[in-house]
């Protein structure tokens, strides 16, 4: 039988993951744990399913470790990490190769909610601390809240925030129809964590991206 053809909703590079990045990711792993400083690739695809074999073509050419083999309703979304930069960058390689598709296949971002919410109250913080998958948020501090498709450029974000500023990740969510992240922090730590953003994304090159999906 044919292998089906695959459609690249996203690739994504992280050249050094941020500790608050790594720690929050792991959190969430079913697989190998990654950790501050290491290098990851990701990918998102339809036919979910597809992501077993691009994973066994990488785990099988490239010493990386695979954190995340995850299928979403009509999506895959896989991820290798390595302290090699250049063995997880040869793994992406390989995995796009048996896919078909080339980085430019991919869709580009579309940035559906990017808000600041200032100050926000007490209760507030306390509904969203019991759902995090990071940091807690406090009463008085500021909230930004974004969601992106394909789900998989929220990593790209996430990471590159928390480079620029002294945030905290009180939420982070790669896989299905769209990406969510949470940051809190103060007015400026947020300010230039959401210009790090705005320039990571606008950075990605790709398809034209409705947004319907």
């Amino acid at each position: 039988m044919a292998s089906p053809t695959i459609e690249l909703r996203g690739a994504v590079f992280v050249d050094q993951m941020q500790p608050q990045f790594a720690a929050t990711i792991a959190t969430n792993s079913d697989g190998f744990f990654p950790v501050a400083g290491e290098s990851a690739f990701w990918l998102e695809v339809k036919p979910g399913i597809v992501i077993n074999r691009l994973m066994d073509v990488a785990l099988k050419s490239c010493a990386v470790s695979p954190g995340a083999l995850v299928t979403e309703r009509s999506y895959g979304t896989l991820e290798v990490h390595s302290a090699d930069q250049g063995m997880v960058r040869q793994a992406g390689a390989l995995i796009l190769k048996a896919a078909g598709v080339t980085a430019d296949d991919a869709l580009a971002p579309n940035l559906m909610t990017s808000e600041t919410i200032r100050k926000i109250s007490d209760h507030h913080a306390m509904m969203i601390n019991r759902t995090r998958a990071g940091m807690l948020v406090l009463g008085g501090d500021t909230l930004y809240t974004l969601e992106v498709n394909p789900a998989v450029y929220v990593v790209l974000a996430a990471n590159e925030a928390e480079k620029a500023s002294p945030v905290r990740i009180v939420g982070l969510g790669a896989e299905g129809a769209v990406g969510r992240l949470r940051l809190a922090g103060s007015d400026a730590e947020i300010d230039e964590a959401v210009k790090a953003v705005t320039r990571a994304l606008a950075g990605v090159r790709g398809r034209a991206n409705a947004g319907t999906d």
